[in-house]
């Protein structure tokens, strides 16, 4: 399963607010043994928004957006979401009778377009808070806040699959340009992916079948300085 994933607000893109989001979800996402094939910010700018959702959706096998949700006036995700499916934002009677019903609100309590997602959409309820989220084709809604995000991706975990690939660490006391030749080495003998990390020490991490990964591993340790427990 092949994702994209969409993190949209203005505060983003000036570092306002640290996208803790982009991170959390593709974390979340990896375990499942998705591949995240793009990660963007955007501004909350409705063409933005619609323009970018309507070229993943076609491109990836699901897109999740966070962020933007809600009735106050810089709040234009579901617009921008619509827009990318030629819809339009309308009042959700399931939105409404979910507040009413299960968020103890009355009509009366809610700002004007709480209850406001794309025309057929499936509302996705919000654990932790009051903003709805929703799926429109193969593009999830989510709040920016990040608890609300977190809460409301786990309602729809089981909806992302993948091919859960092994991982294993090797952890080099040298430096990266050191390892060039013996990484090369590496995924000639192994079939495995390598990532390179580089900070005080360098990680490697080996991704694959779990046989093959272990073995590469076992390579790798006897050829570089190991910095440490991993």
């Amino acid at each position: 399963m092949r994702v994209a994933i969409v993190t949209v607000g203005d505060e983003l893109l000036v570092g306002d607010t640290m996208n803790t989001n982009a991170a959390w979800l593709g974390e979340r996402l990896d375990e499942r043994g998705v591949d995240i094939e793009r990660v963007v910010t955007l501004p909350d700018r409705v063409a933005d928004i619609a323009r970018v959702v309507n070229e993943y959706r076609a491109e990836y096998d699901a897109v999740v957006v966070t962020g933007g949700l809600g009735p106050t006036h810089d709040d234009k995700t579901m617009e921008g979401v619509a827009a990318a499916f030629g819809r339009e934002v309308v009042e959700s009677q399931a939105v409404l009778d979910w507040l009413t019903e299960s968020g103890g609100y009355t009509a009366d309590d809610l700002a004007e377009g709480t209850a406001d997602i794309p025309e057929g959409s499936r509302l996705l309820k919000n654990p932790e808070g009051v903003a709805p989220g929703c799926v429109v084709g193969s593009v999830y809604v989510l709040p920016g806040v990040p608890s609300e995000m977190k809460a409301m991706f786990e309602t729809v975990a089981d909806e992302f699959a993948g091919e859960v690939q092994h991982v294993a660490s090797v952890v080099a006391d040298e430096p990266e340009s050191a390892l060039i030749d013996r990484i090369a080495d590496l995924r000639e003998e192994f079939d495995v992916t390598v990532g390179s990390y580089p900070g005080d020490s360098v990680r490697l991490k080996l991704q694959g079948a779990e046989d093959e990964v272990e073995a590469a591993a076992a390579w790798l340790r006897e050829r570089v300085a190991l910095a440490g427990p991993e």
